[in-house]
C-alpha cells in the first residue's frame, strides 16, 4: 500500500493546470528546482512517470491523466474531511474568502458583533485558488467577481462595477470622459491561463467576431500593472477605488459594455446560522467602491 503525501499530490495537480513547472512554482510559492524534486518524489512513489516536460512547458503523460481526476478528489475529500470535523468540534466557525479589491469589512464586522462568541475570519484569495478555495473547504463563503467556475456552489449577485480602461497616464487615451472598444480595436490587450476570463476582460472575441489584439501573458496582478505602465499593453478592469492605483496608471470609463459583477459564492448545501447571517449582511453592507 503507498501512503501518499497530500502536499506531493497537491503539487502535482498545479503543475497539471499550469502546464508548466515555472509558473506552478511561482503559484505554490515555492522555487521550481524544489518543484521539480517533489514531483519526481511523487513519481517515485507512484511508480510511474505522471509529467514530461517539452519547449512549451510541460503535459501530463498517459499515467498523469489518469492520475491526474483521482489527485483532485482525494485533496477535496481530505479538506472536506479536515472541514467536517473542525465544524463537529467547532460549531460557531466561519472563514470568508475574498479576492483583491474588495472589501468585505463591514459584512464581517457585522458578524462578529452579532456573534461575538463565533470564531468569524477572513482570509483573502489568490485568483488562481477561487476555483478550489470553496470545493476544499479553504472558506465558506467567496465574495469576488465573475466568471469563476461556479458549479457546486450557491451565487449571489451583490453589486455591479462598471468596466474601466487601464493605460499608462501618457497614453494618447487617458484623460478622455469615455473610451468605446472602436478606440481600443489595434490595441495589445493583457492576457492570462484563463479562457473564461480572457473572454470577459479583453472582450475577445469583440462584438463584430474580431479577436482582441494579444498582449503579454500574466499570472500576478502586480505584473499586470508593470506592464501596462510600461506601455506594451492595455487592461480591463473593474473601477478601482479612489488612490488604489499606481501615479503612473489611469483609467477612463469603457462605453458600450455592461458592468462586472461581484458575488458571494458558497457552497450550495450549506445553510449553518453563521453562513445565512453572513448572506445577508453581504446582501446589505457591501457595496461598490470604485468611481
Amino acid at each position: 500500500m503507498t501512503d501518499l503525501d497530500l502536499r506531493l499530490v497537491r503539487y502535482f495537480t498545479a503543475v497539471a493546470e499550469h502546464r508548466h513547472f515555472g509558473r506552478a512554482a511561482e503559484a505554490l510559492h515555492i522555487t521550481q528546482p524544489s518543484l521539480s524534486r517533489q514531483i519526481r518524489r511523487l513519481e517515485q512513489q507512484l511508480g510511474a512517470r505522471l509529467l514530461e516536460r517539452t519547449p512549451q512547458g510541460s503535459r501530463l503523460t498517459e499515467a498523469g491523466e489518469v492520475f491526474l481526476p483521482r489527485a483532485k478528489a482525494l485533496l477535496r475529500s481530505a479538506g472536506q474531511a479536515a472541514a467536517l470535523t473542525r465544524a463537529a468540534a467547532e460549531p460557531s466557525r466561519i472563514t470568508v474568502g475574498y479576492t483583491a479589491g474588495i472589501i468585505v469589512t463591514p459584512a464581517v464586522r457585522e458578524l462578529r458583533e452579532r456573534f461575538p462568541d463565533a470564531d468569524v475570519s477572513s482570509v483573502h484569495v489568490d485568483w488562481g485558488d477561487r476555483r478550489t478555495a470553496l470545493a476544499d473547504h479553504k472558506v465558506d463563503a467567496l465574495v469576488t467577481r465573475l466568471p469563476f467556475p461556479t458549479d457546486g456552489a450557491h451565487v449571489t449577485v451583490l453589486y455591479d462595477e462598471p468596466r474601466v480602461l487601464l493605460l499608462p497616464v501618457g497614453h494618447h487615451l487617458a484623460g478622455k470622459e469615455s473610451v468605446t472598444l472602436d478606440d481600443i480595436a489595434d490595441e495589445p490587450m493583457i492576457r492570462v491561463a484563463d479562457p473564461d476570463w480572457n473572454a470577459y476582460w479583453r472582450i475577445d472575441p469583440r462584438p463584430d467576431g474580431s479577436p482582441a489584439p494579444d498582449g503579454p501573458l500574466v499570472t500576478a496582478l502586480e505584473d499586470k500593472f508593470e506592464l501596462v505602465a510600461s506601455g506594451q499593453a492595455l487592461a480591463i478592469m473593474a473601477a478601482p477605488r479612489p488612490g488604489a492605483l499606481r501615479p503612473d496608471l489611469t483609467v477612463v470609463p469603457l462605453e458600450g459594455i455592461d458592468p462586472s459583477h461581484v458575488v458571494l459564492a458558497t457552497r450550495a448545501g450549506d445553510r449553518g446560522r453563521l453562513l445565512t447571517a453572513f448572506r445577508r449582511a453581504a446582501r446589505i453592507r457591501l457595496e461598490a467602491t470604485g468611481f
